[in-house]
Order: C-alpha cells, then sequence, then structure tokens
C-alpha cells in the first residue's frame, strides 16, 4: 500500500481550503494518506483553525500548523520539513483552491508505477466564478492544463504533482528558494535543480483536479499581469544560474521576436476569437523578463484572489 502526504499550503481562503479538504475526504484509493496544511498567516491563521475544528472527524490523519515566516516558497519548505518527519513514499502537491476528482491519487500511482518517474504533473481544468471572454479563454491561469500521459522532459509548476520522497531527502535545503516567496516562479526553480540532479518526469493526464478561477482573474488584465509575472519569474531563475553568454544571447533574441510577433500575431489573431489575446500575452511575458534583465522583480502573490 503506497503512503502519501498530501501537502496543501494556503493563506487566506478558508472558505477554499474547505472545499479543497471535503474533496479529499471523497478520493477513491487505496492508498494511505496524510494530510499536511501549512497556514501562511500568521495573524489570523484561519485554515490551520479549520483544521484544527474538523480534524478529529476527519477520514485521514490532518496535521496542520502556522507558517509564520510569509512566502509560498516559505511555505512549500515548511511543508517539506513536515513531510519528511512522516514516514510517507510520496507527497503529492496542492494548491488551496484546486479540488481533486475521486480517481485523482489513484490515477497519479498508476502512472508513476508505469514509468518510474520521480515527479509527476497532472491535468488542472479551470472552474470559473465569472466566465472569461473568449478572447482570454486560451491565456494561462484560465486554459485547462491537459497533456499526454506518459514520460516528459520537463514539468514547471507545483499545482498538481506528486513526487516521490527522494526529490525532497536528496535536495540541499532550502528545497524552494525563498528569493522567489510572493514573486512566484519558486517551482520552475525546483524543477531545473531537480532536472540537473538527474530526475526522470512524466504527465498523468488521468489525474484530474478543478481549480477555482474567480472573478478577478477572469479578465484581459490580469492574464496580461500573469504573463508578466511569468516572464519575469522566468528570467530570474534562468539568471540564477549563470547562463552562458551564448544561452544569454538566445534569450535576447527570443525577447526580441516575442515583441517583434506582437503586431502579426494581433492582426492573423484577430478573426479567431478564443486566441486573440495570444500575441498580447506573448508580448506582455517578454517585457517581463527584460524587466528582470534590468533587476525587477513582479511580486504576484502580495494580492490575494479568492475566499
Amino acid at each position: 500500500m503506497a503512503e502519501v502526504a498530501i501537502c496543501i499550503p494556503t493563506f487566506r481562503r478558508p472558505r477554499s481550503l474547505e472545499r479543497l479538504l471535503a474533496a479529499i475526504e471523497k478520493l477513491e484509493t487505496r492508498a494511505a494518506v496524510t494530510v499536511i496544511v501549512a497556514d501562511n498567516d500568521a495573524a489570523t491563521h484561519e485554515g490551520h483553525d479549520l483544521c484544527r475544528r474538523i480534524a478529529p472527524f476527519y477520514r485521514w490523519p490532518l496535521d496542520s500548523f502556522v507558517a509564520g515566516e510569509r512566502g509560498i516558497a516559505q511555505a512549500r519548505n515548511a511543508l517539506t520539513e513536515r513531510l519528511l518527519k512522516t514516514g510517507a513514499k510520496f507527497a503529492a502537491m496542492l494548491d488551496d483552491d484546486e479540488w481533486p476528482e475521486p480517481g485523482w491519487l489513484d490515477a497519479f500511482l498508476k502512472v508513476q508505477w508505469d514509468t518510474g518517474a520521480d515527479a509527476l504533473h497532472g491535468a488542472v481544468v479551470p472552474v470559473f466564478e465569472t466566465r472569461p471572454r473568449q478572447s482570454v479563454a486560451e491565456c494561462d491561469g484560465m486554459a485547462s492544463q491537459r497533456g499526454t500521459t506518459g514520460p516528459c522532459a520537463m514539468i514547471r509548476s507545483t499545482a498538481n504533482v506528486l513526487l516521490t520522497r527522494a526529490c525532497f531527502e536528496d535536495m540541499p535545503k532550502p528545497c524552494f528558494d525563498p528569493a522567489f516567496g510572493l514573486s512566484g516562479g519558486e517551482d520552475r526553480d525546483f524543477f531545473t535543480r531537480l532536472k540537473a540532479r538527474g530526475a526522470r518526469f512524466a504527465y498523468a493526464d488521468e489525474a484530474v483536479v478543478n481549480a477555482f478561477v474567480p472573478a478577478s482573474r477572469a479578465t484581459l488584465a490580469w492574464a496580461l499581469k500573469r504573463a508578466y509575472r511569468v516572464g519575469n519569474s522566468d528570467m530570474r531563475v534562468f539568471l540564477k544560474y549563470r547562463p552562458s553568454a551564448r544561452q544569454f544571447a538566445g534569450e535576447c533574441v527570443k525577447i526580441a521576436g516575442a515583441f517583434a510577433a506582437v503586431p502579426v500575431m494581433s492582426v492573423w489573431l484577430a478573426a479567431r476569437p478564443a486566441r486573440r489575446a495570444i500575441g498580447l500575452w506573448k508580448g506582455f511575458r517578454a517585457a517581463g523578463k527584460l524587466m528582470a534583465l534590468f533587476g525587477h522583480r513582479y511580486d504576484e502573490y502580495s494580492v490575494i484572489h479568492g475566499a
């Protein structure tokens, strides 16, 4: 029987956390599950209080604590420390605005068994509070994240992943770089280091979670801010590992190419409503990369969306 710790960082989203915990109770699995929740809000710790109330009646062992140092990387590091004190062979990571389908965990475990992968990503299906305009429906953060089940070259996000315990045991600490605590990008940095250490990756499209998208995120303005942040944090990760002059020049060419392509793509996609904003999205992503070259950091996680 596989032993799995489901690790959840949370910050001021008690209702979303309650929905997630209720869905975890309904999992159809033969695994031995432990749930670990790190509440990153030291002031009100509503998530921790919720867990304490329901823990005596919960289906699985539920361990919650307050991770007082603010930042998503800091919360993930606190979860990692807690995980390594358990006997769990696997760690599943979910965000507090997600909730899994009943067969989610066993689907992950099957693909892990079939592929021998060290780290796996599953499907993420958005559920909208307010339906976004068709023109931004394909932008990152609003489009479904689906893929082909099987080995893949790399994964970049902790929004619905399963990892072996060894991924954390063998990684120099802290596993997640605190410099990315409020900006995001800590997950891409982690998987970049994991790949450099020879880790194997896979995608499990049958391991499905739903992700709530509040009205404040279902807009073109948010999609473009997201694009800027992704470009900004991606470039910061790239620069962290001291790229060669050739690699650096290659990235500069990509940035210039993205800016040059924006007007062309805007005209070309004008008649395709579902992809109309893709050119702008790529331009804002390139702008985020460019500003990172000048030392600018965009802290997306300083603002909370949803409840």
